[in-house]
C-alpha cells in the first residue's frame, strides 16, 4: 500500500522526469512490493531485472483500506526495503478474478519461485495468510488484484536507462 510522500520521492520523480519527459507532473504514489524490508528488496530486484511484470494483490485488503484499485496508465514510485524510490512502474492492465483463477501467464508475469502457477499459489496463499490487511486473511475464492506493469525508469545507471522505452 502506499506510503506518504517526501522530498526523497519529489526529488526522485524531478529526475525520472527529466530522464522521461513524457511522464505526468503530478507525483504518483509510492509504494514497496512485499510485507518486509528484505522481501521489498527481492521483489524489486526482479522488477530491476525484468523478471517481474505483474504483480497481485487481495481485493479483500483495498476493501480493508479504502484505497482504490489501481487503473491501466497509472504510474507509481517503487520503493526499496529501507523506503528509498528506486523505480517507476506504470500499470498496463489490471483483472479481479478469484484466487483459483489467477492464470499462468500471471504467475509467470509476477517472476517469483520457478515461475509455475503451483509455486504462485503457495506463495500467495502462505503471504495472504501471514501478512493480509483485513481479518479475512485468504480463501480459495478471494478477490485478487492482478496487476500487469512495465518498468519506466529505474536509478539505475544513465546507459542502462536509455533503453527504456
Amino acid at each position: 500500500m502506499s506510503i506518504p510522500l517526501d522530498s526523497a520521492h519529489t526529488d526522485f520523480w524531478r529526475r525520472t522526469r527529466e530522464a522521461v519527459p513524457s511522464l505526468p507532473p503530478d507525483l504518483p504514489e509510492a509504494w514497496a512490493f512485499g510485507a518486509t524490508p528484505d522481501h521489498a528488496d527481492a521483489l524489486l530486484a526482479l522488477v530491476l531485472d525484468g523478471t517481474k511484470t505483474g504483480t497481485a494483490s487481495s481485493g479483500w485488503d483495498y476493501e480493508a483500506t479504502g484505497e482504490p484499485i489501481p487503473a491501466a496508465g497509472e504510474f507509481s514510485i517503487i520503493l526499496d526495503g529501507g523506503g528509498r524510490p528506486r523505480a517507476v512502474i506504470e500499470t498496463t492492465d489490471v483483472r479481479v478474478v478469484p484466487f483459483g483463477e489467477v492464470d499462468a501467464a500471471h504467475a509467470r508475469a509476477e517472476g517469483e519461485g520457478d515461475l509455475s502457477l503451483a509455486a504462485w499459489r503457495a506463495i500467495h496463499e502462505r503471504y495472504w495468510r501471514s501478512h493480509s490487511g483485513n481479518p479475512r486473511g485468504w480463501a480459495p475464492d478471494m478477490p485478487v488484484i492482478c496487476e500487469r506493469f512495465r518498468l519506466v525508469y529505474s536509478d539505475k545507471p544513465a546507459q542502462e536507462n536509455s533503453a527504456m522505452p
